[in-house]
């Protein structure tokens, strides 16, 4: 079957209009030190323009106010968005909101839709999704916190950490475990917890590398939780007891498609940045880019971000024409793949600049820091890995004999052309 990248004449024009925007009117902001307010004024009317254009909320489908444009012209759209941290937001689509929306779009009842959706997607709300647990960060199954159901409320009572924006959000989408005694896997649910109901108690948002001082109330905090007898309505539970990690899988797959499009665009930025500084550094009676080994960085850098790139666009059309679990394999390999080359080409991008990369004068440091978280969340690089390799070997039966043994495929071989070789010897 082939695949097809392509996108139409008009779609391609709203690239065009996006890469201009997000260089011209949004990443110029980062230099900026702005508090929430003077950030909401000025990202406001980007916002209009966004949507004037169509292309807000885009990975929803239409009758939700999105695009319905398919995961390959998303993952082309955050490939652009990825150059800044700002351009998410502006286009409506940044995390955890744009995965929570989804989710509840796919999984959520009517009145869900209505109270909490739609006020996510209008840009009103700010949501978090609460997950990861200490002790069970890379195997959900793991996953202790408890949610007892008391009548017409659900009772929830446990330790979260990583959660990401749960200190500036309005409401959690908590994953719970509602049925201990179900298989692993059917254990878990989601149920959405406004974060002023009695017994939510954020205690810090969590000081990271990439961000060393914390400020909470800030979105892009990752937030330690207890909750303690925190009671919500029954019909809070998004889809139905056990569907947890149905959901997240519908969640993340496209998630990390968008993550690694992102990884691409600050991948693009650094590596201009490479570029640039090897044909303007004169050192050693040359210019960098005369150099073998800046050579060598800059082949191995366009290498890897092709292959990036390519992989990436795959996983989006298999996730097109199969869904988030019939490009499982492919979803996996470009997550570790993605921060790989992510990491490797800002890496190289630093070293080329010497002191000045390593300074805030130039943004390759900061994206360094949130590169390397890059390899964790989601699920760290080790699971993905062993992912891939579990459904590769499926494919692959044990043999005694290696199948390519040449004395056995020789005299297999033989036998097969028999007749053949019998008459070319009774001829000699």
């Amino acid at each position: 079957m082939a695949w097809d990248f392509s996108t139409d004449l008009e779609f391609e024009e709203k690239l065009a209009w996006m890469r201009e925007f997000v260089r011209e009117e949004i990443t110029p902001l980062e230099t900026l030190e702005l508090d929430a307010d003077q950030l909401r004024r000025i990202t406001d009317p980007l916002k209009e323009e966004v949507k004037s254009r169509g292309l807000w909320a885009a990975h929803l489908p239409p009758e939700l106010g999105g695009g319905g444009f398919g995961q390959v012209p998303l993952a082309l759209m955050h490939e652009i968005l990825g150059q800044t941290r700002y351009a998410p937001s502006v286009f409506g689509n940044n995390a955890p909101d744009s995965g929570n929306a989804e989710l509840i779009a796919v999984g959520g009842s009517k009145e869900q839709k209505e109270r909490w959706m739609q006020p996510l997607l209008d840009g009103k709300l700010r949501s978090a999704f609460s997950m990861t647990e200490p002790g069970a960060g890379a195997d959900p199954t793991l996953l202790t916190t408890r949610a007892v159901r008391d009548g017409d409320s659900w009772v929830i009572n446990g330790h979260k950490w990583f959660s990401s924006n749960a200190s500036a959000a309005d409401f959690l989408i908590v994953m719970v475990v509602t049925d201990p005694d179900a298989e692993p896997r059917r254990r878990a649910s989601m149920i959405i917890v406004p974060t002023d109901t009695p017994g939510v108690n954020i205690l810090r948002d969590i000081p990271t590398m990439g961000e060393p001082e914390t400020k909470p109330g800030r979105p892009g905090g990752h937030a330690e939780i207890l909750y303690e007898d925190v009671r919500v309505p029954a019909e809070n539970m998004v889809g139905n007891p056990g569907d947890g990690f149905l959901l997240a899988q519908q969640r993340l797959g496209p998630g990390r498609i968008h993550h690694c499009m992102r990884w691409l665009g600050q991948s693009k930025r650094a590596f201009d940045m490479l570029c640039e500084r090897a044909v303007s550094r004169y050192v050693h009676g040359s210019l960098l880019s005369d150099k073998q080994m800046i050579q060598d960085w800059i082949a191995t850098s366009a290498a890897e971000m092709q292959a990036a790139r390519l992989l990436t666009l795959q996983a989006a059309w298999k996730m097109d024409q199969a869904g988030a679990s019939g490009a499982r394999t492919e979803i996996a390999m470009i997550k570790f793949w993605g921060a790989s080359v992510l990491y490797n080409v800002i890496d190289r991008a630093i070293q080329v600049h010497g002191s000045l990369g390593y300074t805030t004068d130039l943004p390759l440091e900061g994206m360094y820091r949130a590169a390397r978280a890059a390899r964790i969340y989601d699920g760290p690089d080790e699971v993905h890995k062993v992912t891939v390799a579990r459904r590769i070997l499926r494919g692959y039966e044990p043999a005694e004999v290696p199948s390519e043994h040449v004395p056995t495929r020789r005299e297999a071989a033989k036998r097969k052309f028999a007749h053949i070789l019998e008459a070319a010897t009774d001829n000699d």
